[in-house]
């Protein structure tokens, strides 16, 4: 824990990526019940006061850390997008950016503290270029293999799906797959379902191609 010293001036942006930065390291260290002000705080040394000047309590804090990640995400995505248009068309990108948000940095179990606070997002359209890009790629298979394309509010709901199944894994991932008969002694590794997601959304958002 850093103590105390002398105070250092900060523009308002830099305290506040101080302070995001910090939660962000307790979050994925000690879940969402690590989060909390007062550690925060003992982690930068700085006061709890200070934090709740820049985000009024520890839901705000929570708040602006899923909506920051969600911000990052964003660019990722951005970045997916033009590897797919640049090189090969590869989904398990894709599944990696969602692991590597919901279970590795401990976003799943923030996001649905929030929701089940009563707290949402109004925001929409995250994964807009991923959909555009699925569904453009859809249709070039379809031309070729002379089959139907999927529709493009199709390839939305399926999207949507393949985003909901790997961000609530680390939640109830288990208990669901204790439902089909699997036990708890022989789970499966992140990679191994990494490689069986991405084999599914290739099943599920793409159109065949002519062999």
């Amino acid at each position: 824990m850093k103590q105390p010293g002398k105070r250092i001036r900060r523009s308002k942006e830099e305290a506040k990526s101080l302070i995001l930065d910090a939660a962000e390291h307790l979050l994925i260290e000690g879940g969402t019940t690590a989060v909390q002000v007062r550690a925060v705080a003992n982690t930068i040394g700085i006061t709890d006061a200070a934090i709740n000047h820049h985000f009024e309590n520890r839901d705000g804090l929570l708040e602006a850390m899923l909506r920051r990640a969600g911000k990052r995400l964003k660019t990722q995505i951005s970045e997916v997008v033009i590897q797919w248009e640049e090189t090969e068309f590869d989904l398990d990108t894709l599944i990696e950016l969602f692991q590597n948000l919901y279970a590795k940095q401990g976003y799943a179990t923030l996001a649905l503290q929030l929701h089940l606070s009563g707290w949402r997002d109004k925001g929409s359209g995250l994964l807009t270029p991923i959909v555009e890009s699925i569904h453009k790629e859809n249709i070039c298979r379809a031309r070729e293999s002379g089959q139907a394309a999927p529709s493009l509010d199709e390839t939305r709901f399926a999207v949507g799906a393949l985003h909901q199944l790997v961000a609530l894994n680390p939640i109830f991932g288990n208990e669901f797959a204790r439902s089909a008969g699997a036990s708890d002694k022989n789970k499966l590794s992140a990679a191994k379902k990494k490689e069986m997601w991405a084999d599914l959304a290739r099943r599920i958002l793409l159109t065949s191609k002519t062999e």
